[in-house]
């Protein structure tokens, strides 16, 4: 494999801006430029008023001040916040993620002293059991975390999503390294008092060190009150982690509490699943009120308004009886008003809903129409988290190479307007190498007289966007939208600072013999697919 040197900001094309990380009003850029960040009061599109409309009937909605939303920029940042708000917790703290690593000691330490300080807090934790107990007997997440139950017993819930896609003969079978092919509870919401983070981001140490994601935080009480009720939900149709005996083996249980509003997914998974959807249905129907809140331009201009809005879509997937997040994705993608989006996904392997509306959002169709410019970001195979692996796993970097392949070959005959860029810092392994593990998209609108503005739109959250994510997992993220130029200056800088440490690649690129997949990879991809796997 060719290993490109380390990119830096100052060799990389970024995207054209209106002034360095400033948002000027009225600036223009012609019709073939990448967008600029640029808003005036009146200059909302009149289409945004229908495009909300439309993700009002899809989701429930939050209308919040553009300055409770802050981006935080990277791991380490990502950790010293959390840690610095767990630590000044009073009321709650509810972690939801895939797994707290297992050396985790400082995390937990501060959840500790944070207990010890206020004997009113409470802590919930939800983490997926495959990949919480993955190690038993050795030190697992679900050890680590048993300490806090032993200290804290009547203030401190720990429990296990387990899916109920494995079960019985196959789930003897699989071995434990691959087992979360079959479905994770993957969400990641880490709220604290009346703030909550939304991230792709688990809780381990490469994740607080040199794994680049994404991080939000929304300073919203009525906002995180909304994702506490999502996480005590799955935490209810979910195993509890009981500690054992910490001088002895077995360290710790899980258990099936009789007060779980479903019966137990190994047992019955198909009951499981029924009364699961029936508990989150609910939080995600849309909003009883069905007012528009995003008047059009000219409604604007005769009001004289000034005020800007922000708005919050939650959304969900939860296989394979409820997605709301890949109506939203779609609507965004289809939306007459799009000019250009920026999305990317660490394991590029889109949903072929996405693929095709990524396609026709872009295609150059006919007459004058350009199609949306669109831009891809991804992980090169060195910048995988699985780069290197021992084992089956070692295969997934040429793997996602192989589909990155595919899909540009799709954007070819689609004719569409797609550029594929890889994230590389440094190589995984060796010194001052990270992995890339951001997901989401920033999307820009077209205003009057070839005006661009935005980015208007992100999307964050835990999914990849993938056939597995809305096949296997459990998902949480949010859309949000907004005509704020403070925001939208913030949003943009996260892309752009993630754009920085890109490269473009084309299919003789991807094609090469040093990056072509071999036969061991297309017969592993294939194996995975046969028995109801996904990358």
């Amino acid at each position: 494999m060719i290993l490109r040197r380390t990119p830096v900001f100052n060799r990389l094309p970024l995207l054209p801006r209106c002034g360095r990380f400033v948002l000027r009003p009225h600036c223009r850029l012609s019709s073939t430029a990448a967008p600029s960040a640029s808003l005036t009061g009146t200059s909302i599109p009149a289409s945004w008023a229908g495009f909300t409309s439309q993700l009002d009937q899809i989701a429930p909605r939050f209308d919040i001040n553009a300055d409770e939303i802050d981006v935080l920029e990277g791991p380490k940042e990502f950790y010293e916040t959390l840690k610095r708000k767990i630590r000044n917790a009073k009321t709650r703290i509810y972690l939801s993620t895939l797994y707290v690593g297992k050396t985790e000691h400082e995390l937990v330490s501060t959840i500790h002293d944070a207990l010890s300080k206020s004997p009113t807090l409470k802590v919930s934790i939800l983490t997926d059991a495959l990949r919480g107990t993955r190690e038993d007997p050795e030190p697992s997440c679900a050890s680590l975390l048993a300490s806090l139950m032993v200290n804290f017993p009547e203030s401190v819930e720990i429990r296990m999503y387990h899916t109920p896609n494995l079960t019985g003969l196959r789930k003897r079978l699989i071995p434990k390294r691959i087992n979360e092919g079959w479905g994770l509870q993957h969400i990641k919401l880490y709220g604290i008092d009346d703030e909550v983070i939304l991230s792709g981001a688990n809780l381990s140490s490469d994740y607080f060190t040199n794994r680049q994601d994404r991080y939000h935080v929304f300073s919203s009480k009525r906002v995180s009150d909304y994702f506490a009720r999502i996480h005590h939900a799955v935490c209810s149709i979910s195993f509890l982690l009981q500690a054992g005996d910490p001088s002895s083996p077995p360290f710790h249980t899980l258990i099936w509490p009789s007060s779980n509003p479903a019966p137990n997914p190994l047992s019955h998974p198909k009951r499981y699943m029924s009364a699961a959807t029936s508990l989150l249905l609910p939080l995600f129907s849309p909003s009883a009120s069905s007012t528009p809140i995003w008047p059009s331009s000219s409604t604007r201009q005769k009001s004289n308004a000034t005020a800007t809005t922000t708005t919050l879509y939650p959304l969900l997937s939860h296989p394979p009886t409820l997605n709301t997040e890949l109506s939203a994705l779609t609507t965004l993608l289809s939306s007459p008003a799009l000019h250009s989006y920026t999305f990317t996904a660490g394991y590029f392997n889109p949903h072929p809903l996405i693929t095709s509306s990524l396609l026709a959002a872009s295609s150059k169709s006919t007459g004058t129409s350009k199609g949306a410019l669109g831009t891809v970001l991804t992980a090169s195979p060195s910048a995988n988290g699985f780069f290197n692996s021992l084992g089956i796993s070692g295969l997934l970097p040429p793997a996602y190479s192989h589909l990155s392949l595919r899909f540009l070959r799709r954007v070819r005959r689609a004719n569409a307007n797609i550029t594929l860029r890889e994230w590389q810092r440094g190589v995984v392994g060796y010194k001052d190498g990270w992995t890339y593990h951001a997901k989401g998209i920033w999307a820009y609108f077209s205003g009057g007289e070839g005006e661009v503005i935005g980015p208007g739109v992100t999307v964050i959250g835990s999914s990849n966007y993938t056939s597995r994510s809305y096949g296997l997992d459990l998902e949480v993220g949010a859309l949000v939208v907004t005509d704020d130029e403070v925001l939208m200056g913030k949003w943009r800088r996260e892309e752009e600072g993630l754009r920085a440490w890109t490269t473009e690649v084309g299919e003789k690129d991807l094609g090469a013999d040093e990056r072509r997949a071999g036969w061991k990879v297309r017969v592993a991809m294939w194996i995975v697919k046969v028995v109801g796997g996904s990358l």
